[in-house]
């Protein structure tokens, strides 16, 4: 088992790392400003219906925060998941007892 998730561990760094390592000079952004550009490029009098609520001072403060929110949303996944084979599984073995 230790061997498998190690595995997968070496996949996973190895998957994040090429693209850093083989397109030295590429920019990583995200799609919404993929999405800004295409959409002032269509229609450069656009105006959003809102503004953000906080204006973050980098790029690096929004990615940490955007990546906050993905860990606390896959832990609340992960749980009710859990709670959800645990349960079914303590139902089972009581139709097994009973």
């Amino acid at each position: 088992m230790l061997k498998k998730n190690l595995i997968f561990i070496a996949l996973t760094l190895l998957l994040a790392a090429v693209p850093v390592i083989v397109l030295k000079n590429a920019e990583f952004s995200g799609a919404d400003g993929m999405a800004e550009e295409a959409v002032m490029a269509i229609d450069p009098e656009y105006v959003p219906w809102f503004e953000p609520l906080i204006e973050l001072p980098s790029g690096e403060v929004e990615s940490l925060v955007f990546s906050l929110q993905a860990a606390i949303g896959a832990g609340a996944l992960g749980f009710i998941l859990g709670r959800m084979t645990a349960g079914k599984k303590e139902v089972d073995s009581r139709a097994q007892q009973g």
